[in-house]
């Protein structure tokens, strides 16, 4: 216990204090397949935000956001704020991921295949990303204060590693929840030396609704713009 002591109040080896967060997901009252049939409970985000002055690491590594087969992946894409995103195309066709949503706005414009495009996102957020030539395909990036999150995999698990001893403030992002429910979703937690295992959180999409949206110029998506032979979607 007393080497345990010194080793987490000397600076130098403060990560060898941190522990683990676990927990699981569960989703109820959706309209979707895959969650009522299969029990798919991934894509959901779960952060930690340190409470008091604790100091909050530098963002890390760059992240990515493929674009293959007319599909962002990962759908789901939790960050750091600060942190850059790359966008590459690996489909033989152009595409224009943007967002004119408040998390963030941008326009990283028309790119041709086997190319790629960068955006840094400076604050906290949550951005939903489209492409303005097909209307199908979608995304969101989860821009997060600290560098404690996880999101669940298809069992709902997740699983957060080296998180400092303290307090800190869990919220939770579902892009099929509302922002009502989200916020009653809330904690305060406390991350002792052996971690902390939480209780199930359990998600309601009662009330969901899906919108489309427009392209980047607010308009409506041609008619025929998932037809295979409209322009954007030839090589």
């Amino acid at each position: 216990m007393t080497l345990r002591w010194l080793i987490c109040f000397n600076a130098s080896l403060l990560p060898l204090c941190a522990a683990a967060v676990s927990g699981r997901v569960e989703l109820r009252d959706s309209r979707y397949a895959a969650v009522r049939n299969h029990q798919d409970y991934s894509g959901v985000v779960v952060a930690l935000t340190p409470l008091g002055s604790a100091a909050i690491p530098a963002p890390g590594k760059h992240a990515v956001m493929l674009q293959k087969d007319k599909t962002f992946s990962p759908h789901v894409l939790a960050i750091q704020a600060g942190s850059l995103v790359e966008f590459p195309n690996a489909d033989p066709i152009f595409h224009n991921a943007f967002s004119s949503y408040n998390g963030q706005v941008f326009d990283i414009g028309l790119y041709p295949p086997g190319t790629t495009r960068a955006v840094k996102f400076a604050r906290p957020g949550v951005v939903r990303v489209f492409c303005n030539i097909h209307a199908s395909m979608n995304a969101v990036i989860v821009v997060i204060a600290s560098p404690y999150f996880a999101t669940t995999k298809q069992d709902g698990t997740f699983n957060m590693v080296e998180v400092p001893q303290g307090q800190y403030n869990l919220t939770v992002f579902h892009e099929r929840a509302s922002e009502a429910t989200l916020a009653g979703l809330s904690q305060k937690i406390t991350v002792g030396p052996d971690g902390a295992s939480l209780a199930n959180i359990v998600i309601s999409e009662a009330g969901y609704l899906s919108i489309p949206h427009k392209n980047k110029y607010g308009h409506d998506y041609p008619p025929n713009s998932a037809d295979p032979a409209y322009p954007g979607n030839k090589p």
